[in-house]
């Protein structure tokens, strides 16, 4: 008989290592050891790169054959903040108030745990004969650079030709209550900075000089004049936001040298980053004057569409609660956006009202029902009647 893992002693335990990235902070010494006792094997997956900081990531398998299942998630948790604004220690697993709290309550350790509790009692039911296998894929990188992190470990799985049928992420997708929203896809992130020189000079004498300042005004308007695009059947429109301006001037009667914009475009399946870049280009161009342009891409939109996946997810969580989830594209990246590369993936966590604030906290009933729809999920994609395709 497997020992039954009690969730919520789960989530203290993690919640205690504080594990801000990219330390560990034994966060995934704790994952590791509860999972070795279910009998999973486990493998620990240190990268490293030149520039960033190293990482530890946790891969642990059960069972050898076919279907695949993968929970997937990190440890790694952003700063507390102002620590003195906190109403309790933000790494001490507090419960209070039928809540528990602390830094990676809500994003992800409490979600983690329920995973654990939930294959434990599904591995429990199986009395020693799994019907194929199920993994968890865990990093300490997904709050930071995300480099050295589920990158990486899919590219070990590749060169090891594992191969996985499905993937849940347990990332905080619920606006309300659990059970409301379902990730099926997120948009595209890309940064960029543009620097229009000029020649410095007095304010008094501009026939000497070159103010960069109008033609980066010119330029910022012809991309955000309009916008990219009105949505599609799975997304909101794209939106671009300038983020700063700067000329570095601290005086009013100079004409500054240069000006540098920044800027983030959220994009949704209409677009790719490449198509983007080239668009922003001709409007600078058609703006007139030199400039120069770089660009960073976090992730490619994506979508994995409505089917078995989100179905199993969607009975799941109508069992437990009662509720027919949105399905939703909406909100930042994550680290489902490079699993989308090898299988299906969704994300289903706890709530995010709190996620990365001061005080981060989640019920203490929710752990329970996560728990409970996490399990219900296993028994659905392992089920013999269940739909073959995914």
């Amino acid at each position: 008989m497997t020992r039954p893992i009690d969730p919520v002693a789960l989530s203290q335990a993690l919640i205690r290592c504080p594990s801000v990235t990219p330390e560990d902070a034994g966060a995934l010494d704790v994952l590791h050891k509860t999972l070795e006792g279910l009998g999973f094997t486990c493998h620990r997956l240190p990268f490293s790169e030149a520039g960033t900081p190293d990482v530890d990531n946790l891969y642990a398998r059960i069972g050898d054959s076919g279907p695949h299942f993968c929970f997937a998630g990190h440890t790694d948790v952003v700063p507390v903040g102002d620590h003195a604004a906190w109403t309790v220690d933000p790494f001490a697993g507090t419960i209070r108030d039928d809540m528990l709290w602390g830094r990676g309550a809500s994003d992800m350790k409490a979600a983690i745990a329920c995973m654990a509790s939930a294959v434990a009692a599904f591995i429990d039911q199986q009395k020693g004969a799994m019907p194929g296998s199920i993994s968890f894929l865990i990093t300490g990188d997904e709050e930071g650079p995300a480099i050295n992190g589920t990158v990486k470990m899919l590219e070990w799985l590749k060169a090891r030709g594992e191969t996985i049928d499905a993937c849940l992420v347990g990332e905080p997708t619920n606006v309300e209550r659990i059970g409301d929203t379902v990730k099926i896809g997120r948009r595209g992130s890309m940064n960029g900075i543009l620097k229009v020189a000029g020649v410095q000079g007095h304010t008094a004498y501009p026939q000497l000089a070159d103010n960069p300042v109008p033609r980066m005004v010119r330029m910022l308007n012809a991309i955000t004049a309009e916008p990219l695009d009105a949505g599609s059947d799975h997304f909101q429109a794209s939106n671009l936001e300038i983020t700063t301006v700067d000329v570095g001037n601290a005086a009013t009667n100079v004409i500054p040298a240069k000006a540098t914009a920044g800027f983030n475009i959220r994009f949704n399946d209409l677009h790719d980053s490449a198509a983007i870049e080239k668009w922003l280009r001709a409007r600078f161009d058609a703006a007139g004057g030199d400039y120069d342009l770089s660009i960073s891409v976090s992730g490619e939109s994506f979508l994995t569409p409505p089917g078995r996946l989100s179905n199993i997810l969607g009975e799941a969580i109508n069992r437990v609660v009662g509720e027919q989830p949105v399905l939703s594209t909406s909100g930042g990246t994550s680290d489902a956006r490079f699993i989308k590369d090898l299988c299906p993936v969704a994300e289903f966590g706890m709530t995010n009202a709190t996620a990365h604030k001061v005080d981060e906290r989640v019920p203490i009933d929710d752990i329970h029902l996560l728990t409970a729809i996490y399990g219900t999920v296993l028994n659905r994609f392992f089920s013999e009647d269940a739909p073959p395709k995914l």
